[in-house]
């Protein structure tokens, strides 16, 4: 059996078995993948792979508190960084993404909890292909608009149903991979 996506480079491969899928609980982990959703938009998710050691060490392990203080100078050191996407928006999204998520934990929630309370019903079978699953649904829509209200941005209903399947929010891989029954369920029922 193959993986339902990933076949043929190690990057994608690791990426595929090891989290795409998979719970995913510290708020640094889930605002790194909500930002590097946003900056994969528009390129290949294989881009961002190979480039999330150097965009980790550019945004400090995407420790949200940290990069909320960052300034017009770590701003211009970001677009000198060959090794990540240099784009300004990008950049700016995801500081102005950190900046609500140290609001979010100022009054009380975590970015998990947010995700938590956007997770859809259960699911009663596995997808047997990928027009079995869907770009966004009515739970990414609301996801997106509440973390725009929040304040993030590069965030609309496709690119947080892509952040919600890659923090096990959801689990998608399709029924037969391997990779299937070591990935987040909290979306499925029993034997699925």
């Amino acid at each position: 059996m193959t993986r339902c996506f990933g076949d043929g480079d190690p990057v994608y491969e690791a990426y595929h078995d090891e989290e795409w899928g998979r719970p995913v609980a510290d708020e640094a982990g889930i605002f790194e993948r909500l930002a590097l959703e946003g900056f994969q938009s528009g390129l290949s998710w294989l881009t961002i792979l190979r480039k999330r050691e150097a965009f980790r060490a550019a945004f400090v392990g995407f420790e949200p508190a940290t990069v909320a203080r960052f300034d017009d100078d770590d701003v211009a050191r970001l677009m000198g960084d060959a090794g990540i996407v240099r784009n300004r928006a990008k950049i700016l999204a995801t500081v102005a993404g950190a900046r609500a998520t140290v609001a979010l934990h100022d009054a009380g929630d975590t970015l998990a909890a947010l995700l938590a309370r956007h997770a859809p019903e259960v699911r009663e079978a596995p997808p047997v292909t990928w027009a079995d699953v869907p770009s966004a649904t009515q739970e990414s829509r609301g996801l997106a608009a509440e973390l725009k209200a929040l304040g993030f941005r590069f965030i609309g209903p496709v690119t947080a149903y892509a952040a919600m399947q890659a923090v096990g929010v959801v689990n998608d891989h399709l029924v037969g991979c391997p990779a299937r029954c070591g990935a987040g369920s909290a979306n499925l029922s029993p034997g699925s």
